[in-house]
């Protein structure tokens, strides 16, 4: 009788030592879960939400060294988002975006007031020189901009005439519409007056042609300039990153994003603008060859 006293006690303990053990698993889950449902049951936690899509960017051919540098870095660490870039030239990129054909325009030049008066907002990303550019072989270092303004308009046709060899220029430049064309007519005060040799229509093209001709001079975006040609001093200035922050180096422009005044971007277009216009991207288009706003 003893025994059996014994024995039932035991397995009253045993039942109690596994009641307090359940409940004490069942806080414990509580806690360190998510939440729980009504038997007080844990259940997982929502995966947390993550942006995805494309992002559309059209416009200055002038800016694809940049915007692809920056697409490249924000893409490493946005693997649902793509960014494209379409090189059409700034005109065709700030139309694109009127037309509601890409979230994002690049322009390498300021909106004029009746783009803006179509509902368009205009943010500078960077600035940018336009370098005056000629062939490596060519003596001529460094040119007065009223003498570049001669020169696009027939006044100057030989560079004997500036320090140069017994030779006729040949004066190459962007199609109408390009926002470099535009930037360097407004500054040297030549526009619709520029006699030019071949009407280009893209960057790489200009300097292509000019390094394939001792005779010919171009205007490019600094940030593509490569070594086989050469970049001018203007008024004794050289095309730097130092001067054109500075403001000495004359011929120069705004890098500057398009976007529709009214509408709200995407929130894959969105993560990439806000990115793009962040000092952390500063260092990218430092490298990209451009100057960066902050």
């Amino acid at each position: 009788m003893k025994t059996i006293r014994t024995a039932v006690l035991g397995l009253a303990v045993v039942c109690l030592l596994s009641m307090f053990a359940g409940c004490g698993k069942q806080d414990e889950a509580v806690q360190t879960g998510a939440g729980k449902t009504e038997a007080g049951k844990t259940e997982a936690a929502p995966a947390q939400s993550e942006i995805t899509g494309t992002v559309a960017a059209d416009g200055s051919t002038s800016m694809e060294k940049v915007i692809g540098s920056l697409k490249e870095t924000f893409e490493a660490n946005n693997d649902g988002i793509t960014v494209t870039y379409n090189p059409t030239g700034s005109g065709t990129g700030i139309m694109a975006v009127a037309e509601g054909r890409c979230d994002i325009g690049l322009s390498s030049r300021d909106l004029k007031d009746e783009e803006k008066a179509k509902g368009l907002t205009g943010t500078v990303l960077a600035y940018d020189g336009i370098a005056i550019i000629v062939h490596p072989e060519n003596p001529v270092a460094d040119l007065a901009l009223e003498d570049i303004a001669k020169i696009y308009t027939g006044e100057i046709k030989n560079w004997k005439e500036v320090g140069g060899k017994d030779a006729e220029i040949v004066l190459i430049g962007r199609e109408s519409g390009s926002g470099t064309r535009d930037g360097f007519e407004s500054i040297t005060g030549t526009k619709d007056k520029c006699a030019l040799k071949q009407e280009l229509t893209s960057t790489g093209d200009v300097i292509t042609t000019v390094s394939s001709n001792p005779a010919a001079i171009g205007y490019a975006s600094l940030a593509s300039i490569k070594d086989n040609v050469k970049a001018l001093k203007v008024g004794g200035v050289e095309p730097t990153e130092a001067t054109i922050k500075d403001g000495s180096y004359t011929v120069q422009r705004n890098f500057v994003l398009v976007t529709k005044t009214d509408a709200k971007l995407s929130d894959a277009a969105q993560k990439f603008f806000d990115y793009i216009t962040s000092a952390e991207a500063s260092e990218v288009i430092q490298k990209a060859g451009a100057v960066p706003v902050k």
